[in-house]
């Protein structure tokens, strides 16, 4: 296992620069994950900024956790706190249930039913990003003037990122303000 470059301390807006390693460190925490709550499974898919090459974020992996049965979440929510994750709820994010892991927090994991809403505005944005590099530099140019005006104000970091959020997903799915602000609160939480 290699050193993570991952940790943000709470209450702060930091953004650091792409790290290739970002791509392994999910890879290695998703079968740490697989592991931890086998027989269970769950399909899961690295999104937010650290996802995408090139682009700025806080140094936080995201992990979109999905489950098929929804009679399983319990056990998924279960499975994910033996497997070392805080449990915070849905954190007014309906049909999303939010952990965190590590101090300063380095993983959050987003567990949703695949294929809901929230599943598919989560990869649709991040796919956005990682094939459109005009697009991928107005956000980071975006997220840099935001962490630069918030460096202690995560609710207005996150505000200010929304009408380019709801522009982007808006011009390709059907927008719903609910859903649109799932991907808004999904760094921040």
């Amino acid at each position: 296992m290699m050193m993570s470059s991952l940790g943000l301390e709470s209450g702060v807006v930091r953004l650091v620069e792409y790290d290739p390693q970002w791509p392994i460190l999910f890879q290695e925490e998703a079968q740490r994950i697989s592991l931890a709550i086998s027989p269970l499974t769950l399909k899961l898919h690295h999104v937010g900024s650290t996802a995408v090459p090139e682009l700025v974020g806080k140094p936080v992996l995201d992990i979109l956790a999905g489950y098929d049965d929804p009679a399983s979440r319990s056990a998924c929510i279960s499975a994910l706190c033996a497997a070392g994750y805080q449990y915070r709820g849905e954190q007014e994010i309906p049909g999303r249930d939010f952990f965190r892991r590590g101090t300063p927090r380095a993983y959050h994991v987003h567990l949703a039913r695949a294929g809901s809403e929230f599943w598919h505005e989560h990869l649709t944005f991040r796919n956005l990003l990682r094939q459109d590099p005009v697009l991928r530099e107005r956000y980071a140019s975006l997220k840099r003037q935001l962490a630069m005006k918030y460096p202690r104000d995560r609710e207005s970091y996150i505000d200010g990122k929304g009408p380019f959020i709801r522009e982007v997903l808006g011009r390709t799915m059907p927008a719903r303000q609910s859903g649109i602000n799932e991907v808004l609160n999904q760094e921040g939480a």
